[in-house]
């Protein structure tokens, strides 16, 4: 058997969206009277951010790459006695 009790849940939960949804709205309303159109974050802005952002580690990640590939084929160059000190070093 269902009482007034067992309903006010379901009324207060309703209320509480309602509240929130409205809330969240007049956030937004305000926040594009007051904010620049241009720099209000959308998904699409923030989709595009992470593009850039992909692109440019891809690019990093490509540039060492390269690095690390002309070091393995142009080995640096070890001196023949490396125990025999240098003529020009200072102690």
């Amino acid at each position: 058997m269902t009482t007034a009790m067992d309903a006010q849940p379901i009324g207060v939960a309703a209320i509480s969206r309602a509240v929130v949804a409205a809330a969240a709205d007049l956030v937004q309303t305000v926040e594009r009277a007051v904010v620049d159109q241009s720099k209000i974050r959308t998904a699409r802005g923030n989709a595009w951010d992470a593009i850039q952002a992909d692109r440019a580690r891809a690019q990093a990640r490509d540039e060492m790459d390269q690095l690390v590939r002309s070091l393995l084929a142009n080995p640096p160059q070890t001196p023949k006695n490396p125990t025999k000190p240098l003529a020009n070093a200072t102690h």
